[in-house]
């Protein structure tokens, strides 16, 4: 017999309705509220609020919307928050019940201005530590690329600021405002390219033209991400015209900060094998596996073809260089800014010599250029061809590839805000939330502990640093950070 459907009619009351049983046992966001304390945000934003005035929504249930925005990929924040009401796994993942008050959709981005990027950074830094605690972080090896983010603006905002045209606009006034930030946030970037320093958004300041296929206002996230369990230990967010090979330090730095271990090995592409960095490796004691960006340039435009400088030859003796034909390229000129020496021939011998249309193009003949650490530069290169050195290079195009791939189900690749600092909240988000996807499968029982505490307290100049130690099956290792020197007082007494 044929069932017929029966028009629902509501019940007045409901009896033993509880949120709590009706979310699954293996739902994300239950394992997510087991593993992650975000309770740290009362001490992170407290001096950011008054002691008068309306009451605010609390802060950490702010931080699990913005969490919630990134993990569902949720178009806007308006979308959200009308999208809460109808998702019970939300309510009850916010603290929520049926009855309960939905915040405006304001509420974020003003929290946001509020409380700066900041917050962010330290949850994300969290995330990392307790990653590092639960054993998913090996940290010696790091691999390190970049990846574009589509702005929130179109090219038809770019102006050109040697144009008198701006100045009949209307919004002129506002315009220079923009123009007036754009060249206080510079100060920071300083390997801007100079179409950029000239053409410039009105929308998105911050952002930068890049042509990489359709030249497009782009913004660029930089990340060093662990060998072990794949791990972003680093990450960090610039105008899309900076070159990444500017930003290897900085990350490894920031690697080291947020572990507390030293990274022994750096795997990268060519564009990271400068010379800067070469030797920057080779001052820390770290592994460069880089490919050498100039044997990547020799083969393209005017140098194919071409000899390369390996086929000169150096005498230390007499300090001068041997080239193929067997003449001498003597020391000429020394450029202190580059730290390097110019050695070149007799302009006369170079234009008689039968070997010229494969030695050079340029009428005053062959000049090779050879850097005051030239020993050390040869020794990081050599240990850049290496058969370790070459499958690690192998591994990080497939490692970093599915680092930014899994990044784009949560909208990474296009900017949900505008202006530099939020872009960075938006991928210490990002950054975060792929990080505690790791530690939902492969974490052991929820952590959460005064070892986890990564608040940074000021307390006019007086810094000091405490210790946070803790052991796992990989290393034991003491953490430093800064803290208020009364709160270390208080702490060891």
């Amino acid at each position: 017999m044929m069932g017929q459907e029966e028009l629902p009619q509501g019940k007045l009351f409901y009896y033993q309705i509880s949120l709590e049983q009706r979310i699954r046992k293996n739902h994300p966001l239950r394992r997510l509220k087991e593993l992650i304390d975000f309770e740290f945000v009362y001490k992170e934003v407290r001096e950011k609020y008054g002691i008068q005035g309306n009451v605010s929504v609390p802060p950490p249930v702010i931080l699990k919307l913005m969490v919630l925005l990134v993990f569902y990929n949720v178009r806007s924040e308006r979308e959200l928050m009308e999208t809460v009401p109808e998702r019970l796994d939300w309510l009850w993942f916010l603290g929520y019940d049926f009855d309960s008050e939905i915040p405006n959709h304001s509420v974020l981005s003003k929290a946001r201005c509020r409380w700066g990027e900041e917050v962010f950074r330290s949850f994300f830094e969290r995330v990392v530590l307790q990653c590092v605690e639960s054993g998913l972080v090996e940290g010696s090896k790091i691999f390190m690329d970049s990846s574009l983010i589509d702005a929130d603006a179109s090219n038809n905002s770019v102006v050109d600021t040697h144009s008198l045209k701006r100045h009949l606009k209307k919004s002129y006034k506002e315009l220079e405002n923009r123009l007036e930030d754009r060249e206080a946030g510079e100060e920071k970037v300083q390997d801007r390219r100079e179409v950029n320093r000239r053409y410039i958004s009105t929308t998105d300041p911050d952002a930068a033209i890049v042509r990489r296929g359709k030249a497009k206002l782009r913004y660029q996230t930089h990340r060093a991400v662990d060998s072990g369990k794949e791990i972003i230990t680093a990450t960090e967010v610039t105008p899309g015209d900076v070159n990444e090979a500017q930003r290897m330090t900085s990350l490894m730095d920031r690697h080291q900060e947020n572990t507390g271990i030293k990274a022994e090995t750096v795997v990268a592409d060519s564009k990271y094998g400068t010379i800067k960095n070469y030797l920057s490796c080779y001052d820390r004691g770290v592994k460069a596996h880089l490919p050498d960006l100039n044997k990547h340039l020799d083969s393209k435009g005017s140098r194919n073809g071409i000899f390369s400088d390996k086929a000169f030859t150096y005498e230390r003796e007499t300090d001068t260089y041997l080239c193929p034909s067997g003449k001498s390229l003597k020391r000429k000129t020394l450029h202190k800014e580059r730290q390097s020496v110019d050695y070149s021939g007799s302009s006369k011998e170079c234009i008689s010599c039968e070997l010229k249309p494969q030695c050079t193009r340029s009428k005053a003949g062959r000049t090779i250029k050879r850097h005051l650490r030239q020993d050390e530069l040869d020794q990081m290169r050599a240990l850049s061809k290496t058969p370790l050195s070459k499958q690690d290079i192998k591994t990080r195009q497939h490692l970093m590839e599915r680092s930014f791939a899994r990044a784009k189900q949560y909208g990474f690749d296009r900017a949900r805000w505008r202006n530099l600092w939020r872009i960075s909240i938006q991928e210490y988000l990002t950054a975060a939330i792929q990080n505690i996807q790791v530690l939902i499968i492969h974490g052991k029982n929820p952590i959460k502990s005064t070892a986890m505490e990564m608040a940074q307290v000021k307390s006019g100049n007086n810094l000091v640093y405490r210790s946070v130690q803790f052991t796992n099956h990989i290393a034991r290792f003491t953490f430093l950070r800064k803290i208020d020197i009364r709160t270390y007082f208080l702490a060891t007494t």
